[in-house]
């Protein structure tokens, strides 16, 4: 687990250390461009999957697993509100594995995003891009499925190693279904829906994300 306590940069946090960033109320939500001030203040940081990324490549680590990673944000055509996620993926060759991106997201754009940037995507076992708390998302990928672990290892093999591309990728693993998958996924969007109705009246920049996966779990 990566973080930051007391302005320093840690690569395997301590369960005390873990405790601290759930429970101490000013801890930062650290992405690549908060470092400077988290560390220069003996803040501490819980590193998004952008600022893991940076630390995990400096540590050597190839490979790291989240829960969702950020993207483009419903209407961020007009807000341009665009995870600061994807433009690590792009740059910083790291291999991230999570449940796909968060469902409060605009997924479709999401990839659009990373294709765009040259990240290749992969779902695990399924043709069908998962959202975070569910493996539906209604956007399909058959030409990036893999049926195993070790194919996974293999295409990051060769972006990394054989190619010595500098991007990271993607690998996002279904949850499990829920035998009312189809319901619950038709009740999560009017919840994200909701929630980011709400968000929008609400907060703004960094705390948007926070507040509709508050709203969400509520």
């Amino acid at each position: 687990t990566i973080g930051v306590i007391d302005g320093e940069a840690v690569v395997g946090l301590s369960a005390a250390e873990i405790h601290t960033l759930a429970t101490e109320p000013n801890v930062v939500k650290t992405s690549r461009r908060d470092f400077p001030r988290v560390l220069s203040q003996n803040l501490h940081g819980a590193t998004t999957v952008s600022g893991t990324m940076l630390l995990a490549k400096m540590a050597n680590i190839d490979v790291f697993v989240t829960g969702g990673t950020g993207g483009v944000h419903r209407g961020g055509e007009t807000t341009m509100d665009v995870s600061a996620d994807l433009t690590e993926l792009q740059r910083t060759p790291v291999a991230v594995v999570s449940a796909g991106v968060k469902s409060i997201l605009d997924i479709p754009r999401t990839l659009e995003k990373l294709e765009t940037y040259g990240v290749s995507v992969a779902i695990l076992g399924s043709d069908e891009f998962p959202a975070f708390f569910t493996p539906r998302s209604g956007v399909f990928m058959p030409g990036n499925h893999v049926s195993c672990p070790a194919d996974a290892a293999e295409m990051f093999y060769h972006c990394k190693y054989s190619l010595g591309l500098e991007n990271g990728m993607l690998f996002a693993i279904p949850p499990p279904e829920h035998p009312d998958g189809a319901q619950i996924f038709e009740q999560m969007e009017k919840w994200v829906d909701q929630a980011v109705e709400e968000a929008e009246a609400q907060v703004k920049g960094a705390d948007v994300t926070p507040f509709v996966l508050r709203r969400v779990r509520e």
